[in-house]
């Protein structure tokens, strides 16, 4: 190679002065770039296998190019081949590694009909697309670890909250089958965002197109992709499928974090009813008895930067022109640390969900303790003595307002029922212990989706089958990619044997 910095750059036959070492150092991307080296390559493969099938370079030329792209590929799965700052980014150290293997004649022949504008979204398209898929196999880990947890505990009551407040009995199973429902609509958003993101702009050139007769479909069928953004200014200028994607991991990350939060809230002390694993908590340096849910924490505070890269990226993007500004250079280091980040999350919840123990002894007392079955009883009342819903909603608030001035509870059956004959309504004992009884609370609710342990229990078996079909789904797509890979793969072997490129299927 070259002596660094004595490098003339490919596109400086314009200029009478190289760039500034300051100015390189500003503006090269290879930190950010060196996500995408094997996703420029394969670009690269599959842009010189639809040159030579148009005709537009000779099959020499192009077994030649390929020969040098993958000694590329094997330097770069080997971890031997480095980004080198003074080429800028990733496209210029592949072209030059190309060049430098094949020779100048050669190796300038690859940058025929395309721009490094229609390279760099492309490459970004590939990488991001495969992010995705992992990230939605994550969720569907998370989804399943919360119903399995949610099926041991149909008919382990607890309080539901509403206001952060006693609000009605639930079971465990609802409020953990509850959160997997949540991440269900998050694996739909990021579906969506795979389905814009997986579009081929290849082609498009700088921003016009090319006066040569390229075929896009070809480069778009040995990419994966699954269709082409057709429109050129458009496929160089658009990153809104970079900010649906980050849009759509920081809902995730809300949705993560709200669980998160809750798992704060219910291993302090005061409310018990969980308890964090000890691998996935940590202590204080001075007080001895803590054990703090700093992973919990930690979820809360991170999902606030996939917030921040979620606005840099839009802020970069709201006032640009069409077609490419280097500003969009900048899209791409935001994207791998929201990628990075909600990643870990996922990597670290799940195992934490799975080993935190619940209190089931605790949730019941918390249950029957700060009035959660009122409504239960009002509705008795509507339902027993043909009463409207407000009357008995005042003779049940009157009635907690009196027990709470005595320190008493629905519990307290019989002062419950001398408060409920003062206002006219004669209940036995065992009708108000029945009535007030979480977990009866529990049995009675029977509309669809409430939390009666066979409506959870159906949820969990529906959301399952979800995540089932999630899973079958990506590994579909997943063989989608691998077979455009090995198509790719094919073509080339056949190349550098010596075959002719009309014996293989485009």
């Amino acid at each position: 190679m070259s002596d660094e910095g004595k490098f003339k750059k490919l596109w400086g036959g314009r200029f009478s002065a190289d760039l500034a070492q300051e100015a390189l150092e500003f503006s090269e991307s290879t930190a950010a770039d060196s996500r995408i080296i094997a996703e420029d390559i394969w670009g690269s493969q599959a842009h010189a296998i639809m040159l030579a099938e148009c005709g537009i370079i000779s099959e020499d030329d192009l077994g030649e190019i390929l020969r040098c792209l993958q000694e590329a590929r094997s330097e770069y799965e080997a971890g031997r081949l480095e980004l080198r700052r003074d080429l800028e980014d990733v496209h210029m150290n592949v072209e030059v590694y190309l060049r430098e293997g094949a020779g100048p004649e050669i190796g300038g022949r690859l940058h025929t009909a395309r721009s490094r504008n229609d390279q760099v979204v492309t490459d970004t398209r590939m990488h991001l697309r495969v992010r995705l898929l992992d990230i939605r196999a994550a969720v569907a880990d998370l989804q399943e670890t919360l119903l399995q947890r949610a099926a041991q505990h149909t008919e382990t009551v607890m309080p539901g909250y509403t206001h952060t407040q006693h609000a009605q009995p639930i079971s465990a199973g609802f409020w953990l089958s509850g959160h997997a429902s949540a991440l269900q609509r998050d694996q739909q958003r990021i579906a969506a965002a795979y389905q814009r993101t997986n579009l081929c702009p290849l082609g498009a050139a700088a921003l016009a197109g090319t006066s040569f007769a390229i075929d896009r479909e070809i480069t778009t069928r040995l990419l994966g992709f699954d269709g082409i953004v057709e429109h050129a200014l458009d496929a160089v200028g658009s990153r809104d499928f970079v900010a649906e994607a980050l849009s759509a991991l920081a809902i995730l990350a809300t949705n993560i974090s709200r669980l998160a939060e809750e798992l704060v809230l219910f291993s302090t002390y005061e409310y018990g009813m969980i308890e964090i694993p000890d691998a996935f908590a940590s202590g204080s340096s001075i007080m001895p008895q803590k054990k703090n849910a700093c992973i919990a924490e930690l979820t809360r505070a991170r999902t606030g930067t996939i917030f921040g890269r979620l606005m840099q990226v839009l802020t970069s993007l709201k006032a640009l022109p069409s077609g490419y500004n280097r500003d969009l250079q900048e899209d791409k280091p935001p994207l791998w640390h929201a990628l990075d980040t909600i990643d870990s999350i996922l990597r670290v919840f799940t195992p934490m969900v799975q080993g935190m123990v619940l209190n089931a002894e605790r949730m019941r007392e918390l249950a029957s303790a700060n009035f959660a079955a009122a409504t239960e009883l009002a509705n008795f009342l509507v339902r027993e003595r043909g009463l409207p819903f407000r009357t008995c909603h005042q003779i049940v608030g009157e009635l907690v307002g009196t027990l709470i001035k005595e320190g008493k509870t629905l519990d307290d059956y019989e002062r419950v029922q001398e408060l409920l004959s003062a206002q006219g309504q004669q209940l036995t004992i065992d009708e108000i212990a029945q009535v007030v009884d979480p977990t009866a609370c529990l049995q009675r609710q029977v509309s669809l989706g409430s939390t009666n342990p066979e409506q959870v229990a159906g949820m969990i078996q529906g959301l399952g089958s979800s995540v089932a079909q999630t899973r079958e789904e990506l590994a579909a797509v997943r063989n989608q990619l691998q077979q455009a890979r090995a198509h790719t793969d094919q073509i080339i072997q056949h190349v550098l044997a010596g075959s002719p490129l009309s014996e293989c299927e485009m």
